[in-house]
């Protein structure tokens, strides 16, 4: 950086003065945790077994951790229903019916019911017609200092499209939805565009394919995305599915609520859906699988024989005592803020991920995936005091399908985002037909009150 950007290398370091502050900051922003608990305040906006504060009401998607047995709540399976149905019934209909699904639960979830035959080809051509960027964005917006993360990228790409909408700041809901439907028809080409516009800066050859009017939304992620075109029908129903499992998490997930809380604001739809990607990018949220594949290349790395559950075993207790990987004590893919014996999600891509496995020729990989599975919740259990059950959550798998997909690890994020965009469209048209009012929750402020000190008294 300094070499193209010398007069301001001090930006870019940490100096002995910042470190410094950094202390003063850290001194001074401290705070006590038994307070929290003092006072009942439900970090994360939830309580110790997990489960959400109350905040909205919502008819999208409905997550099921727990039933009631004998009066009282237990685990359960967990079960995801978008708009009513169950995602396994959805996933199984669009697979049996042989054809592509994104299009399909995208109206579902917009829109509130099944299409038809007929409203299905209409909606599918309404969203090709929208698979198009402002002329001359690609080279004014997309390849101008493009970044090394996709999703940075992505969120600049579409605080730009501001720019050409005459009707930016209209939140009336058919303006909204023409909006939402724009930036999910153009999602994967600002995707895949700028993850080639960040490798042809590092030296390698460009090429931007526009998408195909009669291929899926998945087939047009994988044709725009690699140089030869090519993708089997097996790769695209698989992407196809991941888009579907990604596309809406209930309200409360962070980037959902972030939609919410932006939108309650009365602001823009590009600057909500921007903010709502910020949140997503965070490795506890959308991040994970990222981190989950990088965990487990370490791990081959570290244990000698992926069949010694006695060596994995301990592999995950050095994860935990912050020795092995990141050192940040996580197993990632692990646990989930709702789900405690099972998530819905994960159970689908089990399926299909073994039998990608064989015919890519990964059966060792999915062994190794399925041992740290079962071996996980019970060190875990052993190590950490937990208030619910720890299961493999969706992004355990879906970075070991991506991998299988050939997909870069930078478009791991990216993809999610593409999906979840929808669910994203859907509570910000929810949030503006429901509520006119901003969210603003309380937070009890404990600095004691000063008297004002002159600088020649300090």
């Amino acid at each position: 950086m300094e070499k193209h950007y010398p007069a301001a290398r001090a930006l870019f370091e940490i100096t002995p003065e910042i470190e410094h502050l950094a202390e003063l900051c850290e001194k001074n922003t401290a705070i006590d945790k038994e307070l929290y608990t003092k006072y009942e305040v439900k970090r994360g906006l939830r309580d110790l077994n997990g489960k959400g504060v109350l905040a909205g009401l919502t008819n999208i998607s409905d997550i099921i951790a727990k039933k009631v047995v004998d009066g009282q709540e237990v685990p359960c399976e967990g079960e995801l229903y978008y708009r009513g149905y169950n995602i396994k019934e959805l996933v199984k209909g669009f697979l049996d019916a042989d054809h592509y699904g994104f299009e399909e639960i995208t109206y579902l979830l917009l829109f509130g019911e099944l299409p038809s035959e007929k409203e299905l080809k209409k909606f599918h051509d309404t969203l090709v017609e929208r698979r198009t960027l402002p002329p001359n964005f690609v080279r004014d917006v997309i390849m101008k200092a493009p970044s090394r993360d996709m999703m940075n990228s992505l969120s600049r790409s579409i605080l730009n499209m501001y720019s050409y909408d005459a009707k930016a700041d209209d939140t009336s809901i058919p303006n909204v939805l023409r909006q939402c439907l724009n930036l999910i028809s153009q999602f994967p080409m600002m995707m895949v565009y700028g993850y080639h516009a960040y490798n042809y800066r590092m030296g390698e050859d460009l090429f931007i394919y526009a998408p195909k009017p009669e291929l899926s939304t998945a087939e047009n992620i994988l044709m725009m995305l690699r140089e030869d075109r090519q993708y089997t029908n097996l790769e695209a129903k698989i992407l196809d599915m991941a888009l579907v499992l990604h596309m809406d998490h209930g309200g409360g997930n962070n980037s959902t609520f972030t939609t919410h809380v932006v939108t309650s604001s009365g602001t823009d739809t590009y600057s909500t859906i921007a903010a709502a990607m910020a949140s997503l990018k965070g490795p506890k949220h959308g991040g994970a699988n990222i981190k989950v594949t990088q965990m487990f290349e370490d791990m081959k790395k570290n244990v000698h024989d992926w069949e010694d559950k006695d060596e994995v075993r301990q592999y995950l207790c050095d994860l935990l005592d912050k020795k092995a990987f990141d050192q940040k004590g996580l197993i990632y893919g692990m646990g989930h803020a709702v789900y405690s014996v099972s998530d819905p999600r994960a159970d689908i891509f089990k399926t299909f991920v073994k039998q990608l496995a064989a015919e890519k020729g990964y059966e060792k990989e999915y062994a190794l995936y399925e041992t740290v599975e079962h071996l996980a919740p019970e060190v875990i259990g052993e190590k950490r005091r937990i208030y619910k059950g720890v299961n493999a959550n969706v992004d355990f798998y879906s970075g070991l399908v991506y991998s299988m997909l050939g997909l870069p690890q930078a478009l791991y994020t990216p993809i999610f985002a593409a999906a979840r965009i929808v669910g994203w469209s859907a509570h910000r048209l929810e949030e503006l037909k429901n509520v006119d009012k901003i969210i603003r929750p309380a937070y009890k402020a404990l600095a004691e009150h000063r008297d004002y000190v002159k600088m020649e008294d300090r």
